[in-house]
């Protein structure tokens, strides 16, 4: 093939244009990239008429907490319907994962036949679907008392277990006096 002037004409025009075209793009892409990062809304704390360090603060706050609390103060102890009512209605209302219905005495007959002992261990050790109880939100004593209300309402007739004997505050605080 020959090679014409117009054809050198030609490959020249077109490379230049290739050339600017080539430049222009990616300045431009850039530019549009620079563009929507510069004005993209971005937390003022305006909005919400929080200053700047409250919206940050209100961002990476914790998601739990722990509580302390003495061991030694006076507490209200609930009753087994009190407890029945906060952790054991979601099982034992509706009969979910096998356990027995409240007041069905046929199916809390044999439990109720195994002691008001055995049901209590259950109870705060787990048993089959039944997660333990004991070590929770309630003291022993607390989940002893929903054991007797479940039992009682199944048939059973078992006391409801009493509160232990509060130790003498005069004794225990009168200080030790020395005898010759």
């Amino acid at each position: 093939m020959s090679y014409s002037a117009q054809d050198g004409a030609d490959s020249s025009s077109s490379g230049w244009k290739v050339g600017i075209f080539a430049f222009l793009i990616p300045v431009a892409v850039v530019a549009g990239l620079v563009y929507y990062v510069v004005s993209s809304a971005r937390p003022t704390g305006a909005e919400s008429g929080a200053s700047m360090p409250e919206a940050v603060a209100q961002r990476i706050q914790k998601v739990g907490s722990v509580q302390v609390q003495d061991s030694s103060a006076a507490r209200v102890l609930h009753s087994g319907e009190e407890v029945f009512k906060a952790q054991c209605t979601a099982c034992h209302t509706t009969g979910a994962a096998g356990a027995p219905k409240f007041g069905d005495s046929a199916a809390w007959a044999p439990r109720v036949g195994a002691g008001y002992a055995a049901l209590l261990q259950s109870a705060l050790k787990g048993k089959n679907n039944m997660a333990p109880q004991g070590g929770g939100q309630f003291t022993d004593l607390e989940v002893g008392r929903a054991v007797v209300y479940m039992a009682n309402a199944g048939g059973a007739k078992f006391p409801e277990p009493a509160a232990p004997a509060a130790a003498p505050a005069d004794a225990a605080s009168a200080p030790a006096t020395a005898t010759k």
